[in-house]
């Protein structure tokens, strides 16, 4: 069977850009992907904590893969590029995240599906927004609890930005 998945990129320690290259040949190189497309790179600050400017995309695969073994993978991608995690929303090398898997839906504690605040987040809506419709069919806002919903990008691309969050698309 083959899922459908958007995965959210970001670094903001050394080469950020040359990272995330890095992180998307290593899923073209994984047998396990038949396809990756990425949308452009963006510049972001930091949200939730301090630090350098993030370099944020977001790429959509298709994968034979279920989230938790997507997950584990995307955990061993950064590590292999020096992620460290010595506290919560600390600088970082990689960032991989799952953002959507399918339409699933769980409030699995070690894989939450939609990411729980993706809806907040400029550097991964307007990314994401590159790669879906306007009004795309994806997963339920902010309880997903019903995945009939679809998303207005636009909106919380508006809410993000309301808030203070400045993003600049880069590459």
């Amino acid at each position: 069977m083959t899922n459908k998945a958007y995965i959210g990129l970001g670094s903001n320690l050394g080469e950020s850009e040359n990272f995330l290259a890095l992180a998307l040949d290593d899923l073209r190189q994984e047998k396990t992907i038949t396809t990756v497309k990425c949308s452009s790179f963006y510049r972001s600050s930091p949200v939730d904590s301090s630090g350098p400017d993030y370099v944020n995309a977001v790429a959509f695969i298709e994968t034979t893969l279920s989230s938790i073994a997507l997950l584990q993978l995307l955990q061993k991608i950064e590590f292999a590029h020096g992620r460290e995690r010595p506290y919560r929303n600390a600088p970082r090398t990689l960032d991989l995240d799952v953002l959507l898997f399918n339409d699933d839906v769980s409030q699995d504690p070690v894989l939450t599906l939609p990411h729980p605040r993706m809806h907040l987040r400029a550097f991964v809506l307007e990314p994401l927004q590159e790669l879906v419709q306007q009004r795309a069919q994806l997963p339920a806002q902010e309880t997903a609890t019903d995945p009939t919903i679809p998303w207005d990008l636009s909106k919380y691309i508006t809410e993000a930005r309301g808030a203070g969050q400045i993003v600049e698309r880069i590459k």
